[in-house]
């Protein structure tokens, strides 16, 4: 059977019409943003298909709607053509200084506004004369549309001169476009952040903000229904390829690549359409970290992180609140917060909203929870991984190792951490630390797992084995036979892990010294 193809990187909307592939159709919400004669800012992170929108903008307004047979704006869109300046800045955000970056800015504008008529006789003027173009142009005549407006402002966060020098630059631009508005029929622009680092948020003062709008939560980003809907011959496929029922192929799918929530109200969430792509293209590779190979390091969080500290690693797994004025405001790249900044990159998503307006952020599913535990394991590691010597990773000896080879390889991992800035100081942080190494290890242990007598401290799997761990801190020498005894009385009478019964069952002991720095003791925990 031939399957229609996958829209998998396809940004171009005519392009994607004209090979037929796939298209989850969002008109109905275009056609309610492009029949304002609207100035729109959208903010998502990157890999959610902010290109291909602003591509279908231009198309629309461009050719009408020669592209766009079968979808839902056909019918409504009985709009004119209008000449259309589509421009991209991640194309000028390679330069070696400002005088460079304003040559080669200038360059580009000049290149792109020459097919609407614009003509620069004086570079030394270009937006005097940039100006004065716009005026003379007729009352919304002339759409705009810019995608990734931060690009070049991300690369140089690391060096607030060149950064304040490059924004001078660029609100030049936009100051233009502001004192010649009249001329614009349509005004659209997407990013990843919502940095007050350009006039664009002040100077464009009816510049409305979609990025949280509820009724524009789903415009990026699939939904269930839409997967459903578009991909039904892919997801048969997958359930086949991968042995599972349909129902439970949307549990994995679900658990993986969705909860993605841009809504202030908290009300709807997407699937992440290029990890969707990615697993349906290829489902016998099973659910990978598509995101955080592709999308998930976007340049201004590492940059924000080479100058700020991450939040400690025993944070990792706690929801964080923030108030949802927080995520709408613009702010200046020192002013933000992190929390903020990770919901913007797409780190943290909004889980709920409370009634006096915060916003609960969590990670928005499996996939994003582990590309943030490899930031955490970057930073605890400082690169380095969790194999010494020679010695197999931590998974491989999970998997096959004896006790004492799991007891080393996890001192080996926590003596790799810098001891002066975490610091193990009781059980909840060496439980901590060990869950964001394990993740950051591809590994997905779940700490705190309740049964009707008690919780454990930390639970995985690993190959054919279900290993049940439990934790003890200890001051002193003299406090570690006691405090064995009595976990190993803990675990054995509370029964932990004895639900299990798919996996070989592995239960352990773990007392850690605060003197020694590591495990000092160690059980294995039979059931009779």
């Amino acid at each position: 059977m031939q399957f229609q193809n996958l829209p998998l990187g396809s940004s171009s909307f005519e392009a994607l019409r004209s090979s037929k592939e796939i298209y989850v159709d969002k008109t109905d919400l275009i056609f309610q943003l492009a029949s304002s004669r609207g100035k729109i800012f959208l903010a998502r992170p990157r890999r959610f298909g902010k290109s291909l929108l602003v591509s279908t903008f231009e198309s629309l307004f461009e050719k009408g709607t020669d592209f766009f047979p079968g979808l839902s704006i056909q019918s409504l869109w009985q709009d004119k053509k209008y000449p259309v300046i589509r421009l991209d800045f991640s194309e000028v955000k390679e330069f070696s200084d400002a005088v460079d970056f304003r040559k080669n800015f200038e360059s580009y504008l000049a290149q792109k506004f020459l097919k609407a008529g614009f003509v620069c006789k004086n570079s030394e003027n270009f937006f005097v004369e940039l100006s004065s173009w716009l005026d003379n142009l007729p009352t919304n005549s002339l759409v705009i549309l810019i995608d990734e407006y931060d690009a070049a402002l991300t690369v140089c966060l690391d060096s607030l001169t060149l950064l304040n020098e490059i924004k001078k630059v660029m609100s030049r631009f936009f100051l233009v476009l502001k004192a010649n508005e009249g001329c614009l029929r349509f005004f659209f622009m997407t990013g990843i952040t919502k940095f007050s680092n350009t006039s664009i948020f002040s100077a464009f003062n009816n510049l409305v903000d979609i990025s949280m709008d509820p009724k524009y939560g789903t415009i990026l980003g699939y939904t269930e229904s839409e997967l459903k809907k578009n991909f039904g011959d892919y997801l048969n496929r997958a359930s086949d390829v991968l042995l599972l029922s349909p129902q439970e192929l949307i549990v994995q799918l679900r658990r993986h690549y969705n909860g993605f929530c841009f809504d202030e109200e908290a009300a709807t969430s997407v699937y992440c359409p290029w990890s969707v792509l990615n697993f349906l293209n290829r489902p016998e590779r099973g659910f990978q970290n598509y995101w955080y190979q592709s999308a998930g390091q976007p340049s201004v969080l590492l940059k924000y992180l080479s100058h700020h500290p991450l939040s400690e690693p025993m944070s990792y797994s706690q929801e964080k609140e923030v108030r949802l004025t927080e995520l709408q405001a613009a702010r200046q790249y020192d002013d933000i917060g992190l929390e903020a900044l990770l919901a913007q990159a797409g780190y943290l998503t909004i889980k709920n909203i409370t009634p006096d307006r915060y916003a609960i952020l969590g990670y928005p599913n499996q996939e994003v929870a582990v590309s943030m535990a490899e930031l955490y394991a970057n930073e605890l590691l400082k690169g380095q991984r969790l194999k010494q010597n020679g010695a197999p990773y931590v998974a491989d000896v999970l998997a096959r190792g004896t006790v004492n080879e799991v007891v080393a390889t996890l001192n080996a991992a926590l003596n790799a951490i810098d001891y002066q800035r975490y610091p193990i100081v009781d059980e909840a942080s060496c439980r901590a630390y060990l869950q964001v190494l394990l993740i950051g290890a591809a590994m997905m242990p779940k700490v705190e797992i309740h049964t009707a007598l008690g919780r454990s401290d930390m639970e995985l799997d690993a190959g054919k084995r279900h290993w049940v761990f439990e934790f003890k801190y200890v001051k002193t020498a003299k406090e570690v036979t006691q405090a064995l005894k009595d976990v190993v009385e803990q675990m054995s009478s509370r029964r932990y892990g004895m639900s299990s019964k798919a996996k070989e069952l592995r239960r352990l002991v773990l007392v850690f010294s605060r003197d020694e720095r590591r495990f000092v003791a160690s059980q294995e925990v039979v059931d009779n």
